[in-house]
């Protein structure tokens, strides 16, 4: 009988939350060191996805002041000048900021302008599976964009885990393979190493090899393999967890940066803790908003609620980008921002915007080409009440994909999408 890899391991080791909580880290951070010494040198590069749940309002992100139409659409959520961090004369950042305004004066952030997709969908659940899925039916795909790039690079023969998502909530639908195994890390901070008997802890509470996708995204991960192959796999794992743990136990002690006191900065810190160990893992995937109310969906008093995640966002990615600096490991490591869509351009009459159109994507890294990229979207020309997309999204998936992961984009995107210029020749 043909099992699939998750249920064979859940019926070997005993129960599901040993699978995923055990077994997991040492196993597959052992695994993808184990190959990480055989790593091609074009495969050096780090791409970071942060999903901004909720839809983040981008025109009170990134702050058109000189215009108009801003301040007569928005009379109690329009952010003055004199607050903004200045990006330019017509743009600024919002004021609670500062970290992404340093890494913008350094030429280390990019701001593109106006990116989103033809006919968009003001559905939460509906638009984020867009954006995950990369496709615009997206209910035909069982994959998501990341996943399908995973695939493409995964070889089970070399044992090796190309992704990971860091997080509190469960595993995103982009991350959804065909073949790959995803796992899924909450913190490496306190996971139990293996003892000098090579035995697996009774429980890690801090990671899972993989988890159900959040609803309405549920989607399993398909392929199956006989159980006598998958037999030596698991004895494999287990050895080489015991070799690997001292050198993951010496990234999780190794001194870190100042991180800000935020969930997401320790997501960001677990994050840079096994790019430090150098387990040749080149997709991260990380959330912020989803483990809060609402999130970026600000449909009333948005004032307080969006500043409070723009901090986090902003100084969580700053002092990321100043430990990987310190480690001269920033060269290596792209990120990039996104949420499902922007906001109205109006506000609702409570102090609120509801869901738009398009937003801009930030792109941090030491090969970004830093600075406003692309025209802003004008605020007479709109598409569902929200700014008018000029960037499909796809574009910088592909961008990402053929120009810094290396990974061809037709498989995964469907199509060939012209690239966007946010990073360095």
């Amino acid at each position: 009988m043909s099992l699939s890899r998750r249920d064979f391991l859940k019926q070997s080791l005993g129960t599901s939350a040993l699978v995923s909580a055990s077994a997991s880290v040492p196993c597959f951070l052992a695994r993808t060191a184990a190959a990480a010494q055989t790593q091609p040198p074009q495969d050096d590069t780090i791409l970071i996805v942060v999903q901004l749940a909720g839809g983040n309002d981008g025109l009170n992100t990134v702050v058109p002041f000189r215009d108009d139409l801003y301040a007569k659409n928005r009379p109690t959520l329009r952010l003055s000048a004199e607050k903004l961090h200045k990006l330019d004369g017509d743009f600024g950042f919002h004021p609670q900021m500062p970290g992404f305004y340093k890494l913008y004066q350094e030429g280390l952030l990019g701001v593109l302008h106006g990116v989103g997709y033809p006919n968009p969908n003001q559905d939460h659940p509906h638009a984020m599976r867009v954006w995950q899925s990369a496709d615009l039916r997206p209910d035909a795909s069982q994959t998501g964009w990341l996943g399908r790039a995973v695939d493409q690079i995964y070889q089970p023969e070399a044992a090796r885990v190309p992704a990971v998502y860091v997080g509190q909530i469960p595993r995103p639908f982009a991350m959804n393979a065909e073949r790959a195994i995803v796992p899924w890390v909450r913190s490496l901070d306190q996971y139990g190493l293996q003892g000098d008997d090579g035995q697996v802890p009774p429980e890690t509470p801090h990671a899972e090899a993989s988890s159900p996708d959040r609803a309405p995204f549920q989607q399993k991960t398909a392929g199956s393999s006989p159980a006598h192959d998958l037999l030596p796999f698991v004895q494999r794992v287990a050895l080489a967890a015991r070799a690997t743990s001292r050198q993951v136990e010496a990234a999780t002690k190794a001194p870190a940066g100042d991180y800000p006191r935020f969930q997401f900065a320790a997501t960001l810190r677990t994050i840079v803790q096994l790019i430090r160990a150098h387990l040749g893992i080149r997709i991260f995937y990380a959330e912020l908003g989803g483990d809060e109310p609402g999130g970026f969906d600000t449909h009333a008093g948005q004032a307080l609620n969006h500043g409070a995640l723009l901090e986090q966002l902003s100084e969580s990615i700053a002092a990321m980008v100043h430990d990987l600096k310190r480690d001269r490991l920033l060269d290596r490591v792209l990120l990039m921002t996104f949420s499902e869509f922007g906001r109205t351009v109006a506000e609702n009459g409570r102090r609120g915007t509801d869901h738009g159109s398009a937003q801009p994507l930030f792109v941090v890294g030491g090969k970004v080409r830093g600075g406003l990229i692309g025209q802003h979207p004008r605020l007479d020309d709109l598409e569902s009440n929200g700014q008018r997309a000029h960037t499909d999204f796809r574009r910088v998936y592909a961008t990402l994909l053929d120009e810094w992961l290396k990974i061809d984009s037709r498989p995964v995107l469907g199509s060939r999408f012209s690239p966007v210029a946010f990073l360095k020749t």
